[in-house]
């Protein structure tokens, strides 16, 4: 659509072609409905009915003009504005000069342009306007009517007015951009600011309400919804969606000092700490209401405290390797003495056993230390699944029935690391083996959820774990076997998650053990 200008700046135009409309019709009307008392001493008849109905013509047409935005703004305000200046003075001229109670619409003319012109065209117009009311007076002189220098005088002083005029709405006009620019900026800000805030309440990962003084919910990020349930949505009651939050609410307003207490999720099953704060609002005091779930705060508190223990075993380790190293090649050197005793050699035996236990737990512990990055790439698990099960009976050197794979129909594509998945499922597999008795039978199932996530189990025919044992086995160092690190199932997790994956423990469908490895859906 032509012209520049911002649709906002076609406003003032729009105005002026709607006073200049009414200004027409008004004159108009009173011109020739009250014909018989000349209102506006008119003199000159014809020239003032002419140019009355051209002014009405081309207020008309300028209305459509500004509507359609065509032609450009700057030479549609340039043109009216003279229009305006040139219709006004033919009406002066016909009803008297600078005498004429129509010089006042000229100020109004000069002062409307300015406001939409600002700048040095303002003054232009106002030059334009001082120059043809001097023309008038010199024409007025010259013609056979009573003329003297009371009317230059009249004219000069009205040319200053018309200055005056432009000057202060050029100010005005000035102003009031530069208020609408900065109105512009600063409902941009809000604008972004508000975006700003609705991103970080959505990411949020504590649960978020607004409540209102008569504990309506105003608002819920997506995490108190998935802890509260459906129901905590705008507008809700909270002792309706979440009675015993209310009920903590209700006592925390009678007394800021009180502590929450934990509670029940009705929508995540999970225990939830809330925290609460004031929000002084027009209709009263609302709350800001926090909610924290228990087991994802513990588990970060573990992830930090495991952290540290992992820096502090480092060091240690690295200090107990060079000991290590000697003590174990001093043996080695006391084992090939020829004048030792039988006795004595079971003993350089058992420090060399011992020593090289030392030095896999070390190995281990350094192995946290220096995990290498995750570089995930899309794997079709289904030919990964096959492939590693013939390099594990390889190595392994057992018959090919001791481990069986069953791989759903679905697409099985996921995202993760082949090097960690590997070193997972090999943990798995050989722990699967060792715990699993004289006839060991290892399972490998793999399917894709409705939800579009991958479950990988690993089942055994062991013995299963029982349920008090099972709560610690990922932890650091805790295990059941004389010989083994307990670091294999804790780097195994900790490998999954990295890969934005999740390692469980559940108990066989029909007995023994079952480790499933969950992959979150692509894309989730």
């Amino acid at each position: 659509m032509p012209g520049t200008a911002y649709p906002v700046a076609w406003q003032p135009l729009r105005i002026l072609t709607f006073y200049r409309l009414i200004l027409a019709g008004l004159l108009a009307t009173v011109y020739y409905l009250v014909p018989d008392s000349n209102p506006f001493n008119v003199q000159n008849h014809s020239l003032f009915s002419t140019t009355l109905n051209s002014y009405l013509l081309f207020s008309l047409a300028a209305g459509f003009s500004t509507r359609l935005r065509w032609p450009g703004y700057t030479f549609q305000a340039l043109a009216q504005v003279l229009a305006d200046i040139a219709a006004i003075a033919l009406l002066m001229h016909a009803t008297g000069g600078v005498t004429s109670a129509l010089a006042v619409l000229l100020v109004i003319a000069i002062a409307a342009g300015a406001l939409v012109l600002p700048g040095r065209l303002a003054f232009l117009f106002a030059a334009v306007g001082t120059l043809t009311l001097l023309f008038e007076t010199g024409l007025a002189s010259l013609a056979e009517v009573e003329s003297g220098a009371g009317d230059i005088t009249r004219a000069g002083l009205l040319g200053l007015v018309l200055f005056a005029a432009a000057a202060l709405a050029n100010v005005l006009a000035v102003r009031a951009r530069d208020s609408e620019e900065l109105a512009q900026r600063r409902g941009i800000d809000l604008a972004n600011l508000q975006q700003l805030n609705q991103y970080i309440i959505r990411q949020l990962q504590s649960g978020l309400l607004v409540v209102d003084p008569d504990n309506r919910i105003r608002l819920a990020n997506a995490t108190a919804a998935t802890l509260l349930g459906p129901e905590a949505r705008d507008g809700a009651r909270l002792d309706q969606v979440a009675p015993q939050l209310a009920a903590q609410l209700g006592l925390w307003k009678k007394d800021r000092q009180w502590q929450a207490e934990a509670l029940q999720s009705p929508g995540a099953g999970t225990t939830l700490l809330p925290r609460f704060g004031e929000l002084k609002t027009a209709q009263g005091n609302g709350a800001l209401i926090l909610l924290d779930d228990s087991a994802r705060m513990a588990q970060q508190t573990q992830q930090v405290k495991l952290a540290s223990l992992g820096r502090l075993t480092a060091s240690i380790a690295h200090e107990i390797r060079n000991p290590l190293g000697a003590i174990s090649h001093a043996a080695q050197l006391l084992e090939e003495s020829e004048h030792l005793s039988s006795a004595d050699k079971r003993l350089t035996e058992i420090i060399g056993t011992h020593t090289r236990r030392v030095n896999t737990v070390i190995e281990n512990v350094l192995q946290l230390s220096r995990r290498s990055a995750s570089h995930p790439q899309d794997l079709d698990l289904a030919d990964w699944l096959k492939a590693f099960r013939e390099e594990f009976l390889q190595v392994e050197n057992i018959p090919e029935d001791q481990l069986q794979l069953a791989l759903g129909a679905q697409d099985l594509t996921v995202h993760a690391d082949p090097n960690h998945l590997h070193q997972v499922l090999l943990n798995l597999c050989q722990n699967g083996l060792r715990h699993a008795g004289d006839h060991p039978q290892l399972l490998i199932e793999c399917h894709r959820e409705p939800s579009g996530a991958v479950q990988l189990d690993v089942t055994d025919n062991g013995p299963g774990i029982d349920p008090r044992t099972a709560e610690q086995i990922f932890e650091p160092f805790f295990t059941t076997a004389a010989s083994g690190t307990g670091l294999g199932l804790y780097i195994a997790r900790e490998l999954c998650e990295i890969n934005q994956a999740r390692l469980g423990y559940r108990p066989g469908d029909s007995g023994g053990s079952c480790f499933s490895i969950h992959f979150a859906a692509q894309g989730a």
